[in-house]
């Protein structure tokens, strides 16, 4: 009998890890693929924000363990599967979702006054790390076990400035110092989709797919210049809601999407399409 639309979104008797679960869309998406009967590993640097996201779940009646992970460091990410396995005893999804992006706040203030011209290489290849290796990393710990079952969806998450380069005119404020989307930003979320069709075509003719999710800007208590400079480079003159990447999330991590692999799935409100 042919699966019903809502039934291939089902995913009952699914594990997926998250990394970066306890960051802003990283915690929705756990939330997300819990709610659709995955169990959820909440993986994070941050263990007690991971913990409290997963006890969160748990409270609710959803399937979550927490786990403390460096994606830089290979141990600690085959550490991070060998617990998933141990506790479920699969992997079906993983969403690469840990990632360095310095926020305009006062928790990230002085961190976005360097020029190109005097930006450090330390903290370049401190980014390319954490964006870029870290993804290698877990990807490649990850899809030991999606071989075996000759099963997986692993989903990259992107950014609009891995599709264009930043307006810097968003981040200038009168009367104050220029400030900058650091370089490492656009060149490590470009790297991503290429990580994501080099891994879609490398398992060409198995049942496991590689996709990119590239969410445009998440509204997070910005304020209210950044806001209206934002929403007037959108299409649809807004910033996005914190739960508008979940339909996305979902679509690609389970059956629906089966037919999808070395994509980009854009959710931006239009930023792209001008």
């Amino acid at each position: 009998m042919t699966e019903t639309v809502f039934e291939k979104f089902n995913m009952k008797e699914k594990c997926a890890i998250i990394t970066g679960g306890a960051g802003l869309l990283g915690r929705q998406f756990a939330r997300t693929l819990a709610e659709a009967g995955a169990a959820v590993v909440v993986a994070d640097v941050m263990s007690e924000r991971a913990q409290s996201v997963a006890d969160e779940l748990v409270s609710k009646g959803y399937q979550a363990t927490a786990v403390q992970v460096d994606v830089t460091n290979a141990q600690s990410v085959q550490a991070m599967v060998a617990l998933t396995l141990q506790h479920y005893k699969r992997l079906d999804v993983l969403v690469n979702s840990a990632a360095m992006d310095p926020k305009f706040d006062d928790e990230h203030a002085g961190q976005h006054t360097n020029r190109f011209e005097d930006y450090p290489v330390e903290a370049f290849r401190s980014a390319l790390d954490v964006n870029l290796t870290g993804m290698f990393l877990c990807s490649q710990a990850a899809v030991a076990p999606m071989i075996e079952q000759n099963y997986g969806s692993i989903i990259n998450i992107c950014s609009t400035y891995g599709l264009t380069g930043p307006d810097q005119r968003l981040y200038e404020r009168d009367g104050q110092p220029k400030q900058y989307k650091p370089v490492f930003y656009s060149v490590t979320k470009a790297g991503v989709l290429g990580l994501t069709r080099y891994l879609a075509t490398y398992y060409a003719g198995t049942r496991i797919r590689t996709n990119a999710l590239t969410p445009g800007g998440v509204f997070n208590q910005h304020d209210d210049v950044f806001v209206e400079k934002y929403s007037a480079r959108t299409v649809l003159g807004r910033m996005a809601n914190q739960d508008e990447m979940n339909g996305a999330i979902l679509f690609l991590a389970s059956d629906a999407s089966s037919y999808m692999t070395g994509s980009n799935l854009v959710v931006d409100g239009g930023w792209t399409a001008w």
